[in-house]
């Protein structure tokens, strides 16, 4: 699959990292150093723009790393880009930790799925099917 893309950023354009990788990293494209302070939510800039397939859409999801070493996450995780949207590609990110977080330019914030999906229409009925599962909610099933 190809997308076009304009990158106005100051990085080479964001690849696959194995083979079997399903997400791209992209990069921060900063004039100047961000400090994100703890729970603090910022949009930070990548510089890319896109032209997605009508069909797909460009999922943003959080860098294992960060979240885990940092407490930085993305927020309305996985982010959607549609394939209509030609504007900037800019990630939410917020610091869940303790300490500052310092995103240089260049960093590596998060990652892009490119992934297909259906178009649903709606049908009016008077019965759903019934399920094993039923109304059974949030933490239905018990805790172990």
């Amino acid at each position: 699959m190809k997308i076009k893309v304009i990158n106005k950023s100051k990085h080479k354009l964001t690849e696959y990292s194995t083979d079997a990788s399903a997400g791209m990293d992209l990069r921060a494209n900063l004039e100047e150093k961000i400090i994100l302070k703890p729970m603090e939510r910022m949009m930070v800039p990548t510089g890319l723009f896109l032209e997605i397939p009508a069909g797909y859409e460009s999922q943003i999801r959080r860098r294992s790393g960060l979240a885990i070493k940092r407490g930085i996450t993305i927020l309305n995780s996985p982010g959607t880009i549609d394939a209509d949207y030609r504007g900037e590609v800019c990630i939410i990110l917020v610091n869940l930790s303790d300490k500052s977080f310092v995103i240089e330019d260049g960093e590596r914030i998060c990652q892009m799925v490119i992934s297909k999906h259906e178009k649903a229409e709606w049908e009016n009925v008077d019965v759903l099917l019934d399920s094993e599962r039923g109304a059974g909610g949030f933490g239905h099933t018990g805790k172990k």
